[in-house]
């Protein structure tokens, strides 16, 4: 049975904190504001001949996007995760899971991360805090957990400011990356790193990749702020105070993109944190990401309705076909050549 103190209902509470967050707690932007893609007068190309059309994971996307890690592990996260699940599918976008440590507490919790009956040709991640790894949690434990959602890879998500300011939370980082690579050895999936929405550097970035990671998620800031979240969620008026503290904390999505892929010339590359819309995607990809993610305004869609969220989706993916357009960009990789300028520039027109 899960009870008020369990992971489970910490997760109902959370995701109505995000429901009910209003994006004006002070956090950082993402940085796209301040990018500029190169309008072409003559793009030279038809409207109908831009493919958003990528390849992620093995599987043939419709568009080189990420529903990011999200929720899940309770009823009433199940009912928003199945119809991101569906979104996925219907578009053929890339769909991660919230993290699945509540199925290592209650096994009965994994029949609310299954979703691939719903999603049969998309990538799906499972995703698991890295920090468990020194609070017991095995390789063994993380094969059943991408076994159990039938995953194509595992997501290790590194959130040492959430974890500092949770009550309770888990704070022991120490030798972790060691524990990362043994499980990068030994498991037979590939894995991301990614962080909550703080970012991660081009350094911490080839740390990782050293230590065998696959990809890079950087999760930067100007997303969902986890610090505000856990400062609404505190029971004390110090917690409160502590997290408040942190609203404008993290490395920028749009600078952790530039850093790691500086660092990181080859690494498969995701860009979440603060991602607003299609043209947002679209500076992501031309500064250097393989993939965008989109997390927060997705699961507002999806708690609304389902034509909400395809409304949504549609609408995102139409956004990324005009901005390629009007860039002169017919494909995904076309679109990674387009230089972006930063304000001030304007001059490289």
């Amino acid at each position: 049975m899960l009870d008020d103190g369990s992971t489970a209902a910490r997760k109902d509470r959370q995701l109505q904190a995000v429901l009910d967050s209003a994006g004006d707690d002070g956090r950082l932007e993402g940085g796209f504001d301040a990018l500029r893609l190169p309008h072409r007068a003559l793009p030279e190309i038809s409207l109908s001949e831009v493919s958003t059309r990528t390849v992620f994971l093995g599987r043939e996307l419709g568009a080189p996007l990420l529903i990011s890690c999200t929720t899940g592990g309770t009823p009433r996260t199940y009912e928003i995760i199945a119809r991101l699940a569906r979104a996925a599918q219907a578009r053929r976008l890339a769909f991660g899971l919230g993290s699945q440590r509540v199925m290592l507490e209650f096994p009965e919790a994994a029949r609310f991360f299954q979703v691939r009956a719903l999603a049969p040709d998309v990538p799906i991640l499972s995703n698991l805090g890295a920090v468990q790894l020194n609070y017991g949690v095995t390789v063994d434990d993380c094969r059943r957990l991408v076994e159990l959602s039938e995953s194509d890879a595992l997501v290790l998500h590194l959130n040492p400011l959430q974890e500092a300011l949770q009550e309770g939370g888990n704070t022991n980082f120490s030798g972790l990356l060691g524990k990362i690579e043994a499980l990068c050895r030994q498991l037979p999936v590939p894995v991301i790193a990614k962080e909550i929405g703080y970012g991660i550097s081009g350094e911490v970035a080839r740390q990782l990749v050293d230590a065998g990671v696959w990809g890079i998620d950087v999760a930067g800031a100007g997303g969902t702020s986890w610090s505000q979240i856990e400062s609404k969620l505190a029971s004390s008026p110090r917690g409160r105070m502590v997290g408040r503290a942190f609203a404008a904390w993290g490395i920028p999505t749009s600078w952790a993109v530039v850093s790691v892929r500086r660092a990181l010339p080859q690494v498969p590359l995701i860009a979440s944190g603060g991602l607003r819309d299609g043209v947002d995607v679209a500076k992501a990809i031309a500064l250097g990401a393989d993939m965008a993610g989109i997390a927060g305004p997705l699961v507002k869609a999806a708690a609304a309705s389902e034509e909400a969220l395809m409304e949504y989706v549609d609408a995102l993916v139409q956004q990324l076909r005009v901005a390629m357009f009007c860039t002169g960009a017919a494909d995904v990789p076309s679109l990674r050549q387009v230089e972006v300028i930063w304000e001030g520039q304007a001059s490289t027109y």
